[in-house]
């Protein structure tokens, strides 16, 4: 089993910028690829950032040019650089990592945009 933290979200005005965080513990070996997703309020999840195992990465259309996913193999961290964020980026952001057949959620973070 995996367990992922994600660091705390916040409040920020529209064109700011946040870091998110993912903290792995556990069978972090495992790990294929880690994810960040999102959920606005009525919506579905839907997978805002991912990186691999051998670093690739791949991005939503909305946030390409302004999300950044990079990751800390020595501190078992995943980032997710969030710059020009716009009042449809609010969510709750969630943390996934798959491991083989295994897919494990953080329980996931406010971030709130306001115009």
């Amino acid at each position: 089993q995996v367990q992922l933290v994600e660091s705390v979200g916040g409040l920020v005005q529209a064109g700011g910028s946040l870091r998110l965080s993912c903290a792995a513990s556990g069978r972090t070996f495992s790990i294929n690829a880690i994810g960040w997703y999102r959920q606005a309020p009525g919506k579905q999840r839907e997978l805002v950032a991912a990186i691999n195992s051998v670093g690739s990465t791949n991005y939503a259309d909305s946030v390409k040019g302004r999300f950044t996913i990079s990751r800390d193999n020595a501190k078992k961290t995943v980032y997710l650089q969030m710059k020009s964020l716009k009042v449809e980026d609010t969510a709750v952001y969630y943390c996934n990592a798959a491991a083989g057949p295994m897919n494990s959620w953080g329980k996931g973070t406010l971030v709130t945009v306001s115009s």
